[in-house]
């Protein structure tokens, strides 16, 4: 089945963004005006997932404000309004920049259809994969994901912990190890009745890289997507995993620059 870009990002728009379903336990998704958002506790992901594509220049001024009055009441430090470069109006992200918001660093949205990705896992010797089945394990993907990027994890312990604990069936975690060592962590988002899972993660630490760990962990992935009766593959990539990512077979369908406000205290 070869989708044409067009189709595929309209699909994507309808089931992941406007149709939006919560992401873990205890977060609720609202339709509110001209927008679709999650608000959930201060340590789940808060923020803007869809926009009305008719957006204009006063709507958007009103929806921007309206969101920054919501979630500042709720006390929160930060929330973010996820933009696509498709979104409109066309001056979006100036408008949020100009309402407070800071432009994080963009990523390319890829999405393929599960049926034409490999799904052969080819490790180095010494590398296995398994899968995250309790709180020591979300510890090590914690390390694994913290030696690789070197950035803090603990806002997404609390959501790994909570997706592992309650909602099991909407979650994948996999480690790969060497010995006792975790040298890379991703996990896998299923989102039930959207057809879409979500990869997410996939760093590995400097000494292993290079050597097909990253593309082991998107084919196992594939693979469980597919038992499960998943149909398409999502990423939002950075500029490392996304050519690795297109020369897999995902396709490019548009970028994505998260906006993240975070009221002055």
């Amino acid at each position: 089945m070869n989708l044409d870009r067009d189709t595929l990002l309209t699909l994507f728009d309808r089931e992941m963004r406007e149709h939006a379903r919560p992401d873990g336990p205890g977060v609720r998704v609202e339709r509110t005006g001209d927008v679709v958002r999650q608000v959930g506790a201060a340590g789940d992901w808060n923020g803007v997932v869809w926009s009305a594509p008719d957006l204009d220049a006063v709507r958007a001024d009103a929806a921007i404000a309206a969101q920054v009055a919501h979630y500042t009441a709720l006390g929160h430090d930060e929330f973010e309004w996820k933009l696509y470069a498709h979104d409109r109006p066309a001056d979006l992200a100036e408008r949020l920049l100009t309402a407070g918001f800071e432009a994080e660093e963009p990523e390319t949205l890829l999405v393929a259809p599960v049926a034409g990705l490999s799904t052969a896992v080819e490790l180095p010797e010494g590398v296995r994969l398994r899968t995250v089945s309790d709180a020591d394990d979300v510890e090590l993907m914690a390390r694994a994901h913290e030696r690789a990027f070197g950035s803090d994890w603990s806002r997404l312990r609390h959501q790994v912990l909570a997706r592992l604990t309650e909602d099991p069936d909407s979650f994948v975690g996999v480690l790969a190890m060497v010995g006792d060592e975790p040298v890379s962590s991703a996990r896998m988002e299923l989102y039930p009745g959207t057809g879409f899972a979500g990869l997410w993660g996939g760093g590995t630490v400097e000494a292993w890289r290079g050597r097909g760990i990253y593309r082991s962990l998107v084919a196992f992935r594939a693979r469980i997507a597919a038992e499960r009766g998943y149909g398409y593959l999502q990423v939002d990539a950075s500029d490392q995993s996304s050519p690795i990512l297109q020369r897999l077979g995902f396709l490019a369908l548009s970028t994505t620059i998260p906006h993240v406000y975070r009221p002055s205290h």
